[in-house]
């Protein structure tokens, strides 16, 4: 998911050789490898290709931090490219179509994984696995497990904490809720005490309001692939009740809006990705700005499973020092910079030596929610259900049409979804 969650300030795309990838877009080369032949390199030097999805402050870590070592060490340039998600599958689809692969080795969201090993543009690594550290986080390699095989290898979890103003749930006597009852009481209090809603979900209508829909499905116990279950009416009968006493710009917020919502007290109480820890806490100075994993629903405590994954496309001119690479970045010194330096979480339970004591309440907050992730399901007909999922919100909480009643009409529609796709 995610990214549903890329700080996206470079407008670049794929660019390598124009014959394989005409017709398919074009843009310009986020390189960044460390200089060519500085110290002394010799012309044997070898060149990686590397496709990520980075914001800016992103790049500028990978660039100066980690690139550098593994260039020196194997003699490597790395080239980086800047290829959205949604993008990465028609790149990779030219390239193998034209018989010429350029790319040695993606970082890929965890959404978009089902449709690359469906289409067979990614390498069978379950050979590989052992290179997958004992300490990593069980849910977080399953993610890249598919028909028993695995294709993917761990590298960026991602899961949304809470973000909460701590003097202001002080100040009305609140504690952080753990449950739906207790949420929609801290919402109810905010409303009546502040004249406005102080309590804030992301209801953009988009990818990022289906995340939060679906946690609340897992947590009343529901499968957002049937959505006409128990579990599901149950959700949306929830929120139904607690959206009057949400903050109006609960219709704006997304991955990126959140956050100023939050430093800006828009919201007391809201949930985000980890990265807001650097903007809002640390450039922000909002100190009492406080994390914690989230609350329960009628059955259990959950969360959606972000982030993303490595793989190495079929036919990857260079796979073994993409291997190779690949488990550089997988390495705790790496992952351990990556936590201080951009608050990314690690998929690694022993990579959190690096970070400075005031970050560590809000690595507790990320591990808590850690512990109840769950993968997006990982099925071909995602978009068809992401829209299922935004028509029904639509039509029970903004329309007040009968939940039971749309539940079903929209769980047909995502039944035929399933069926075009053989699943």
């Amino acid at each position: 998911m995610v990214k549903l969650r890329k700080v996206t300030a470079l407008a670049l795309s794929l660019l390598l050789t124009g014959a394989v990838l005409a017709g398919c877009g074009k843009g310009n080369q986020q390189q960044t490898g460390s200089g060519g032949e500085q110290g002394g390199q010799s012309q044997e030097q070898r060149t990686l290709n590397v496709v990520m999805g980075l914001g800016e402050e992103e790049w500028q870590v990978m660039r100066e931090k980690i690139f550098p070592k593994f260039e020196q060490e194997n003699n490597v340039k790395i080239n980086a490219y800047q290829v959205e998600a949604s993008q990465v599958v028609q790149q990779l689809e030219a390239m193998k179509n034209a018989g010429k692969m350029e790319i040695d080795l993606i970082t890929q969201d965890n959404m978009h994984l089902p449709v690359l090993v469906n289409k067979g543009l990614v390498e069978d690594l379950t050979e590989y696995k052992h290179l997958i550290p004992d300490t990593a986080i069980p849910g977080v390699v399953q993610v890249g497990e598919f028909g028993g095989k695995t294709y993917f290898l761990p590298y960026r979890p991602n899961v949304e904490i809470n973000y909460y103003n701590e003097a202001k749930f002080n100040e009305y006597g609140l504690q952080p809720p753990k449950t739906w009852d207790e949420l929609l009481q801290v919402a109810k209090t905010f409303h009546e005490k502040e004249g406005v809603g102080k309590v804030g979900l992301k209801l953009n209508m988009a990818g990022d309001m289906v995340i939060q829909i679906v946690e609340f499905i897992y947590q009343a116990g529901g499968d957002p692939l049937k959505l006409n279950d128990e579990g599901s009416v149950k959700a949306f009968n929830f929120l139904k009740e607690l959206y009057p006493y949400l903050n109006p710009d609960s219709a704006k917020a997304d991955w990126n809006t959140t956050n100023r919502f939050i430093a800006q007290d828009s919201f007391y109480l809201a949930a985000n990705w980890p990265f807001g820890v650097g903007i809002i806490v640390r450039d922000g100075g909002k100190k009492e700005i406080k994390a914690y994993g989230g609350w329960s629903g009628p059955v259990k405590a959950a969360k959606l499973l972000g982030g993303e994954s490595i793989a190495i496309p079929v036919g990857a001119p260079n796979k073994d020092l993409a291997l190779k690479f690949a488990e550089y970045l997988m390495s705790k010194e790496v992952q351990e910079t990556l936590a201080a330096e951009l608050a990314w979480p690690s998929y690694r339970t022993d990579a959190y030596a690096k970070v400075e004591d005031w970050q560590k309440p809000y690595f507790e907050a990320i591990n808590e929610a850690m512990k109840n992730a769950v993968p997006r399901p990982p099925v071909l007909y995602w978009d068809e259900l992401n829209k299922a999922i935004t028509d029904a919100f639509r039509e029970i909480v903004l329309e007040g049409k009968d939940t039971k009643a749309t539940l079903d009409k929209y769980a047909e529609v995502v039944r035929q979804a399933a069926a075009k796709y053989g699943e």
